[in-house]
């Protein structure tokens, strides 16, 4: 079973818009910038700042590169899951149970109450959170530190 990364990488992607822009070196905020600071390749890049604006996250212009829309304190992780693709998490059986088996019978209705509350619980959750919050923890995070020598740069 494998994991969906978007959610991860569009966090990461607009963490590094609103760190770029609170500094005094204001470079454009290109793809390539970006995909430096996440380690992968700029069409990566380009592919998920293209589902954050239009979501309405984010915007280009060729002087400033990419940038928010709003204060980075109003852009909560909801609005980036949903900006993802949102949508279920937890995903039925490929078939449907047999439904002669005690089992089989009873457990999609029951995983489906299970998992309402789960979604429900992750999404308050991500309602919570805002991309100001993701960044003042990464640069208290960068702050403590692991000794190592660290690219400084956004």
């Amino acid at each position: 079973m494998s994991t969906n990364n978007r959610m991860s990488l569009a966090v990461h992607v607009l963490t590094w818009i609103a760190f770029d822009r609170r500094g005094s070196d204001k470079e454009v905020g290109t793809s390539q910038r970006i995909a430096t600071s996440v380690n992968t390749n700029p069409v990566v890049i380009r592919r998920s700042l293209i589902d954050l604006r239009e979501a309405g996250l984010v915007e280009s212009s060729r002087s400033r590169g990419w940038t928010l829309t709003r204060d980075a304190s109003k852009i909560t992780l909801l609005d980036v899951y949903n900006a993802v693709g949102g949508g279920e998490i937890f995903g039925m059986h490929a078939s449907p149970p047999d439904a002669e088996c005690y089992v089989g019978y009873g457990i999609q209705p029951v995983l489906t109450r299970v998992y309402e509350r789960a979604t429900t619980a992750l999404r308050d959750s991500l309602a919570t959170t805002t991309i100001a919050d993701i960044l003042r923890d990464t640069m208290a995070q960068f702050e403590i530190g692991s000794g190592a020598e660290i690219n400084r740069g956004p």
